[in-house]
């Protein structure tokens, strides 16, 4: 029963795979347009070997993680301190309906004005994206915490600010934290690939010269080395949630 998911996953991927292979043969569309699975492998080796792969892949997880970090500390921080406090949630209300509609593509004007195409530019795009994710799912969190917590804290003794907050709202608000950071892995990396149309080197901007080649077979490699370096991510991260919240277990 256990083996019954992974193999409906298994299966669900042949079939994927397989209409995506047989697609350019029986004519749906031009294998120029889309390349077969089958024809990846060579270009993926084509662009391992000649050094680019690894090149941009390692461009990109430097913007990637620092963008990421940016965000998630400043989000967490502001999204804590916000649920904490009425008067600042009061006083921020409308700067973040202001500024949170904005997509992340929009602020790349500035970021090549205040950054230079430079690595910062992209981490500064990047961390935009974060920085929302973030911020609202730890004022959720904190909101979300128990009242009855906050009453038991007090009559405890832990009145001020900083002893509640280590106490008692952190460890209650983890577990939505952390839901918010996970979602965020994600967003990263899509934001990637906005912040490296700017000309940042990475693989967003190596995919855009491949496709003005009309390369799409490194296009699609790119795309899903893109799609397994997050899924690494991610089953890391799951990792450590676990263990960082095993004690609700």
């Amino acid at each position: 029963m256990r083996l019954r998911p992974t193999l409906y996953a298994a299966l669900g991927l042949v079939i994927f795979l397989g209409i995506w292979e047989a697609a350019p043969g029986i004519g749906l569309i031009q294998s120029s347009l889309l390349p077969p699975p089958s024809a990846l492998p060579k270009a993926f080796m084509r662009e391992f070997n000649s050094g680019m792969w690894a090149k941009y892949v390692a461009l990109s997880l430097n913007h990637y993680i620092l963008g990421f970090l940016v965000g998630a500390g400043l989000g967490t921080a502001l999204g804590v301190a916000t649920g904490m406090s009425t008067k600042l949630e009061w006083a921020l209300a409308w700067v973040i309906r202001l500024l949170r509609p904005i997509p992340n593509l929009a602020w790349a004007p500035f970021a090549i004005i205040w950054f230079g195409v430079d690595q910062a530019n992209a981490v500064f795009i990047i961390s935009i994206g974060v920085f929302w994710i973030a911020f609202f799912a730890a004022m959720g969190a904190v909101h979300g915490v128990d009242r009855d917590l906050i009453e038991v804290a007090d009559a405890f003794g832990f009145r001020s600010a900083h002893e509640r907050l280590v106490k008692v709202v952190l460890p209650a608000a983890t577990p939505g934290i952390l839901i918010g950071l996970r979602t965020a892995l994600g967003q990263a990396w899509m934001a990637v690939v906005a912040a490296e149309l700017s000309g940042v080197s990475g693989l967003g901007s190596r995919m855009m010269q491949a496709s003005s080649l009309l390369a799409t077979d490194i296009v699609v490699v790119y795309m899903l080395t893109m799609a397994a370096l997050y899924g690494i991510m991610d089953a890391g991260f799951i990792a450590a949630q676990n263990r960082l919240l095993k004690w609700k277990a």
